[in-house]
């Protein structure tokens, strides 16, 4: 009986010191992942890396890891080919069936979905904000975007008509989508400026623009997005994103 006593001391003992081997090993991967992926980003500061599953080690056995959570405050996603970013808040990824090296120089996940957002601020930088001829005598631009209800941009365009600037802003209700690597804004109706007449083609000029994105980390992409109270709600998706290397 004292034997059976000092057997399951034993093992609890062990079971204990494993499990702490498993979290601190857990954790300097983490710690590493982070790094790596920060370099590779070029990042300000480390991402949050969490390392789901236990026990850790016999995932580092198989030399894949099942669901790794990677989460960046702040992300400067590239715009196209004329140098401009676009920040991106909150980017949480969920990546399942990470394959990695010995060293964590490398990982790729098979899969990846995630969410993200972009502010109305850092969206109106996209729409045009100079005062833009669209008629004879009358000039527009858009001064403001805002949540609208029921999934759409309020859009908000000031004008002046032969030299005088109506008293509020024109507001329209536009709708948001991504189509490739490109979020899209356009009008449901055409606003109308002081009563004068005015081409389809040039309103939407000023009403209507787009936001390439092609620069998410690990080559993820856009999915969906829809317009929230603070700014536009961002999916994503992708398969064999680059964790780190």
């Amino acid at each position: 009986m004292r034997a059976l006593r000092i057997l399951l001391i034993v093992v609890v003992i062990l079971g204990g010191l494993f499990v702490l081997a498993d979290r601190l090993a857990v954790g300097f991967a983490e710690d590493e992942a982070a790094g790596r992926l920060q370099a590779t980003e070029n990042l300000a500061t480390a991402p949050d890396v969490s390392i789901k599953g236990f026990p850790f080690l016999t995932q580092v056995a198989s030399g894949t890891l099942d669901d790794v959570e990677v989460g960046i405050k702040d992300y400067e996603a590239a715009t196209g080919t004329d140098g401009g970013t676009l920040r991106i808040d909150d980017l949480t990824a969920n990546m399942k069936g990470v394959e990695f090296s010995g060293d964590y120089s490398s990982a790729t996940a098979a899969t990846a979905t995630g969410t993200a957002s972009v502010t109305y601020a850092e969206l109106l930088k996209t729409a045009e904000s100079q005062p833009t001829q669209v008629a004879p005598g009358v000039t527009a631009n858009v001064v403001g975007l805002s949540d609208g209800g029921n999934g759409k941009i309020k859009v908000a365009v000031e004008a002046t008509v032969l030299g005088n600037k109506l008293p509020e802003p024109v507001y329209v209700l536009s709708s948001v989508t991504a189509q490739g690597d490109t979020v899209r804004v356009h009008a449901d109706n055409l606003p109308s400026f002081g009563g004068v007449d005015i081409a389809e083609s040039r309103v939407r000029a000023i009403t209507d623009f787009e936001q390439k994105i092609d620069g998410l980390p690990g080559g993820i992409q856009l999915d969906k997005v829809q317009a929230a109270k603070n700014g536009v709600e961002i999916t994503v998706k992708g398969s064999n994103v680059r964790l780190a290397g």
